[in-house]
């Protein structure tokens, strides 16, 4: 994909998105794996429930929790394999290839025409909606070259041919057919050969994959519980959180740098320095624009500036964020908006299962730079007049 944007612009264009989509959760698990390993979660884990199993026998509750924790690692290791499995069919079927995904998506209208008929139309314009979206930037020389890619990470049945036989990655073709009948849709369909090539694995996932995972899901959920209810009657006196999924929250922490490896320390504060050191002349990442750089140059920040003449562009805290949380304000002690949280460190993604307060840091953007970009660069001083700004922040 990145290949390819780099040497055509109207690809770049129809896949910028999709390409900063994959790449960010590519970094992220990197990060996730990095975190564990520097902040020694693993090691620390099996500590904990050494110190539980422990504790269970002091105080008589051996014969009413003993078999919770050979029960988890039992139910791991009996579901690991497909539970891999269903991930790597997500990452091929679901996210990465759009050909597999108009598949999957005609597969499930075919269930509903098999199972409930009288949900047929509104199943096909469903499915209108998000072929719409596949097709608006969809490059089928691309997509041949993804699945290439990726599909060997799935199965050893592959047949790049499929996309010179199939009519589904051609959007015309496609929608002409949803207007026909229900009866003479599932029928073509049944005959297109990316459809015949995809609809085992998809059928599989339905009928075996997505089921047994559901039931590890189920299992597991179930054994949290216990667990949760063990862990308060032996540790009486530790801290326990409720789980917050699906609720307003507020995180707080601290603007503070951190020290990734030996030797190495991030100070909590980038400025607009740091944007130029990137800087790659007609690079689609790191291009600079010829405004900001005379903005840059002529050091015209406007009341933007920090103490030390520089313009921030970003700082880190101590908050505890997630995804979701991108877009959040950040308000400083006295209510005032100081910035907003876009991503955590690459060391800190792992936060969702081991938060370390030594290298977990969330990444915000500075509301000064935000300013400046509005007002300096973008001349939009209307928008400004709008607003309230404090010059120092006061309560």
């Amino acid at each position: 994909m990145d290949k390819a944007m780099k040497s055509d612009d109207m690809v770049r264009i129809q896949y910028a998105s999709k390409q900063a989509r994959i790449a960010n959760y590519w970094k992220k698990w990197i990060g996730e794996n990095l975190g564990i390993e520097k902040s020694n979660a693993i090691a620390k884990r099996k500590v904990f429930e050494a110190k539980f199993s422990n504790l269970l026998e002091e105080k008589g509750l051996i014969s009413k929790y003993e078999t919770l924790l050979p029960h988890f690692e039992k139910l791991y290791t009996k579901y690991e394999e497909n539970t891999v499995k269903r991930s790597n069919f997500m990452e091929v079927f679901l996210r990465n290839n759009e050909l597999l995904q108009i598949t999957f998506r005609f597969y499930q209208l075919e269930l509903v025409y098999n199972n409930n008929i009288a949900s047929f139309d509104d199943a096909k314009s469903n499915i209108l909606s998000r072929l719409s979206k596949i097709y608006k930037n969809y490059n089928i020389a691309v997509d041949k070259g993804i699945y290439k890619a990726i599909m060997p990470l799935y199965t050893t049945s592959i047949d790049a041919s499929i996309y010179e036989k199939t009519f589904l990655s051609n959007a015309e073709e496609t929608r002409s057919l949803l207007e026909k009948s229900p009866e003479v849709i599932i029928k073509k369909i049944n005959k297109d050969a990316a459809y015949q090539y995809a609809k085992p694995f998809i059928k599989e996932f339905f009928d075996t994959i997505n089921p047994s995972y559901q039931d590890f899901i189920s299992q597991k959920n179930g054994l949290q519980k216990t667990y949760m209810k063990a862990l308060m009657e032996v540790m009486p006196d530790e801290r326990y959180f409720p789980d917050a999924n699906g609720t307003l929250r507020v995180t707080y922490g601290k603007v503070k740098g951190y020290q990734p490896k030996d030797a190495v320390y991030y100070q909590p504060v980038s400025y607009l320095d740091g944007v130029m050191e990137k800087y790659i002349p007609n690079d689609y990442e790191f291009d600079v624009p010829q405004k900001l750089q005379d903005l840059y140059q002529a050091k015209d920040y406007g009341n933007y500036a920090d103490a030390n003449g520089k313009l921030p562009v970003c700082f880190l805290g101590t908050n505890h964020t997630t995804g979701g949380n991108s877009g959040s304000p950040a308000l400083d002690a006295n209510g005032n908006l100081i910035g907003l949280n876009f991503d955590r460190v690459w060391e800190g993604t792992m936060s969702d299962m081991n938060y370390d307060p030594e290298i977990c840091r969330n990444i915000m953007v500075d509301i000064r730079y935000v300013l400046f970009i509005i007002d300096k660069y973008a001349g939009a001083t209307h928008l400004i007049d709008e607003m309230k700004l404090v010059h120092p922040k006061t309560k």
